[in-house]
């Protein structure tokens, strides 16, 4: 493992269904816009351009919401590992974690901290399969080398 290595894990399944998801809403909604004319039921009122513009501009925002769900990656070297999930973002130094997790069963895997806390890494996710594996394996690399490192520097 050398020292300029430099892992970066985004999830990819995730990533085609929220797009396709995200364009779909934006397909529907423009559809119900143009659908959106004359009176309203009851004849009280009548649907303007306006409320066709809002049903568009609903249609982007849910889009915009699931495309929040393709913002999760983990970027990791020998200093450390740049989490960002779909909300939160950290940035940790290899000595403050204990471990990478991947239990069976869990939807994604986690950093095991030393202060007994657990970060999910919402990028490496179960449904991924082989390649969230190979992310977790890389990443327990780094941590080994840098375990090492201090191994090393400890018996100097």
């Amino acid at each position: 493992m050398s020292e300029t290595e430099v892992v970066r894990l985004k999830p990819r399944r995730i990533r085609v269904v929220c797009w396709s998801a995200a364009v779909a809403l934006v397909v529907v909604f423009g559809a119900v816009a143009t659908s959106l004319s004359g009176p309203t039921g009851n004849g009280y009122g009548t649907f303007q351009r306006g409320d066709q513009l809002a049903m568009v501009g609903l249609g982007v925002f849910g889009a915009l919401g699931f495309l929040l769900f393709t913002r999760p990656r983990v970027e990791a070297d020998a200093h450390g590992v740049r989490v960002r999930n779909v909300i939160s973002s950290y940035q940790l130094p290899w000595e403050v974690i204990r471990g990478v997790r991947f239990d069976r069963g869990a939807p994604w895997a986690s950093l095991e901290l030393h202060d007994d806390d657990l970060l999910p890494l919402i990028a490496l996710q179960a449904a991924d399969k082989e390649s969230a594996v190979e992310g977790v394996r890389a990443l327990r690399r780094l941590h080994e080398a840098h375990q090492s490192r201090l191994a090393e520097r400890a018996d100097r």
